[in-house]
């Protein structure tokens, strides 16, 4: 069956490009969509289509400005259907899971709306006659570099403040999801937007990423990836002298004390993994456990885990696939070395054949025993695969859970609110949660991390700032 081909969007039209770009269903392994591969001339063209309308809208009034951005909202909650189902199909996904995280983007356009209505400079005097007024002001054209596990939701979490704060977007979605992308553009167009407010430009990042973080119009980039290609994207952004927002990879742990309520803990500690087949740069990958606790603890673990429901996406399982074969081999590798490294308690195969066909599926997989010296301690794996380690004593767990190269986020499960407090102010991570992993989404949770999972915050208030820079009047009377 031939497959039409999703062409880039550029300046509120649809753009043909004779290189095309395979996007393959995670749940069966088939095709499931065609798009182009943008190059240096397509990014050219949606770059001058966005400063083009840039020059418009950053004169446009905040009011008016968060008046387009609630109908954006308004009209993703009418496609809600449609924008799931895709998430859904080409990330592999549970549907239930991409409901939620079309639902969250509606949600980052209805915050940002009324966010950006009280995001004022301030006023004050140095002296009788001088008055100094500081103003926002957007950066011009902002790059977006989406990654393939939540294609929509954080395409909405950097999308939504740009747009409110002024300026126009150029978005280079995962190669592997970027069919959400392209209609969220339809969608922006609808609601009232500019033509080249947000342009689409799928491709491949040799291709369309190289070409897009090059480009000398572009004034700000936004990226959500791994360590490796962050550097290269920070290289990019030094040699234009331009700011980035870079969310990188994470190693988080949840850090169970022997006072925790395990009835609570566990079943979250589990959702911290299981969530989008692992593949998250936030997931809860390790577990750090006070030894009196541990067999306790990982018995719950090893029964939910033997419980979850495996299959297609838009079956609504618990876990679906993993995004590739070549993830699905990585994340096998990594089973692997734990295995060498430590005790493999559950889990562990590929599952093929039968309901799962040729899709990328992997078993929710325990490793116990894992020193911090460990490779599945300290590397991102990015599956369904969780990570063992006791510890004795508040200062043990201190250590362990910095004991990696990644600072996103950690989860403490304690009743003790002095070792609370204090693991907060010890652990380093962008985000600590206590007695709790995550938060409804988070969209008025500042996140971003600390070492290499990078820098900038993204979400609440405070991502409105990273799309503006400070101007500063000084008026003498």
């Amino acid at each position: 069956m031939s497959h039409p081909v999703h062409p880039a969007f550029i300046g509120g039209k649809r753009v043909e490009v004779d290189r095309t770009v395979d996007v393959i269903n995670p749940s069966s392994g088939e095709l499931l969509a065609v798009t182009v591969d943008c190059g240096p001339y397509e990014i050219d063209l949606a770059v001058q289509a966005a400063a083009a309308a840039q020059r418009a809208w950053k004169k446009v009034a905040v009011a008016e400005r968060a008046r387009l951005l609630r109908n954006v909202s308004v009209l993703i909650l009418r496609d809600w259907d449609e924008l799931a189902e895709l998430e859904c199909l080409q990330t592999g996904k549970p549907l239930s899971q991409a409901r939620r995280d079309t639902e969250l983007t509606a949600r980052y356009f209805d915050f940002y709306a009324s966010a950006v209505e009280t995001f004022y400079g301030t006023a004050f005097t140095l002296g009788e006659r001088t008055q100094v007024v500081t103003t926002f002001e957007p950066h011009g054209v902002t790059a977006h570099i989406i990654p393939w596990n939540y294609p929509l939701q954080i395409l909405g979490r950097s999308l939504a403040p740009a747009l409110a704060t002024g300026n126009c977007t150029v978005v280079k979605p995962a190669e592997e999801a970027p069919l959400t992308a392209l209609k969220l553009a339809e969608l922006v167009l609808e609601a009232g937007l500019p033509e080249g407010a947000m342009n689409v430009v799928p491709g491949m990042g040799e291709t369309a990423g190289a070409a897009l973080t090059a480009h000398p119009g572009i004034s700000h980039i936004s990226f959500t990836g791994s360590v490796e290609v962050g550097r290269i994207i920070a290289h990019a952004a030094a040699d234009l002298l331009i700011p980035a927002t870079l969310e990188l990879g994470g190693k988080s742990p949840n850090i169970v004390f022997a006072d925790a309520d395990l009835d609570m803990a566990a079943p979250t500690i589990a959702n911290a993994i299981l969530q989008m087949g692992g593949q998250t740069c936030s997931a809860g990958s390790r577990l750090l456990v006070e030894r009196s606790i541990h067999d306790d603890l990982v018995g719950r673990l090893q029964e939910i885990f033997a419980g979850v429901e495996i299959g297609s996406a838009l079956e609504d399982p618990t876990l679906g696939p993993l995004i590739s074969s070549n993830q699905r081999d990585r994340v096998l590798n990594y089973v692997e070395i734990g295995s060498s490294e430590g005790q493999l308690v559950c889990g562990g195969k590929r599952l093929s054949g039968g309901k799962f066909g040729q899709g990328y599926f992997v078993e929710p997989t325990i490793l116990d025993g894992i020193s911090p010296e460990s490779r599945v301690f300290q590397e991102e794996i990015f599956g369904p695969v969780l990570v063992v380690t006791p510890f004795d004593g508040v200062d043990e767990a201190i250590e362990f859970a910095n004991a990696t190269n990644y600072a996103l986020v950690a989860g403490v499960w304690t009743t003790n609110i002095n070792t609370a407090q204090r693991m907060v102010r010890e652990v380093i991570s962008g985000q600590v949660f206590v007695n709790a992993y995550g938060a409804s989404g988070g969209v008025e949770l500042p996140f971003g991390g600390f070492k290499e999972s990078g820098y900038g915050r993204e979400k609440g208030a405070e991502g409105l700032r990273g799309f503006v820079q400070i101007k500063t009047s000084v008026v003498v009377s």
